[in-house]
């Protein structure tokens, strides 16, 4: 296991801040999360924000997915994209072929029209910060605007996420293999 740069709690104090301030569980078992629980409010606004946008009430479950992945293997967060490798295959139901296709989504036919639309919204978000007024609009029309705003959410909370844990080297949990499913990281 690598050295984070900011000490993570043990597994039991993590687990006691988190039920301190209502984090789940399951989620102050994780490294980022026995990071962040350092400061026990942050980790509830950002356990909270997960969750909601994890629930797919307006983003469909797939396509945040696919962005998520897009974004892990963009910014070369091997934390990112080795949680949601998983995530997106075991909770979520995607496959590993379209999870490597959004390495080089843009030159692959795996994808439809509105695939498509919310991985060029990634993709503008991470280069420019902000989603262009024409993808807005193709996305806003593909998926609906609550939709829309789930998903510009989501490209920053998992963005932020793949910022602290490259920035802190935050290290993959213990026997977790790097960059599934080949460990290759990105050039």
């Amino acid at each position: 296991m690598a050295t984070p740069r900011v000490p993570m709690l043990s597994p039991e104090e993590a687990a006691a801040r988190a039920h301190d301030v209502g984090v789940p569980a399951r989620l102050a078992a994780l490294n980022v999360f026995r990071t962040l629980l350092r400061r026990p409010r942050a980790a509830r606004a950002v356990a909270d924000l997960l969750m909601e946008l994890l629930s797919g009430r307006a983003l469909e479950h797939r396509l945040r997915e696919l962005v998520i992945m897009r974004i892990g293997w963009s910014t070369g967060s091997d934390y990112e994209w080795t949680q949601h490798w998983t995530i997106a295959q075991e909770v979520f139901g995607l496959g590993a072929e379209d999870l490597l296709a959004v390495r080089d989504w843009d030159g692959s036919p795996r994808f439809s029209e509105r695939e498509r639309a919310v991985l060029t919204a990634a993709d503008e978000i991470l280069a420019t910060g902000a989603v262009s007024s024409a993808t807005a609009e193709c996305c806003a029309g593909w998926i609906g605007e609550d939709a829309l705003i789930e998903l510009v959410l989501s490209i920053g909370a998992w963005r932020s996420i793949s910022e602290l844990a490259r920035s802190l080297e935050i290290p993959l949990e213990d026997g977790v293999a790097s960059w599934p499913p080949q460990g290759v990281p990105p050039r």
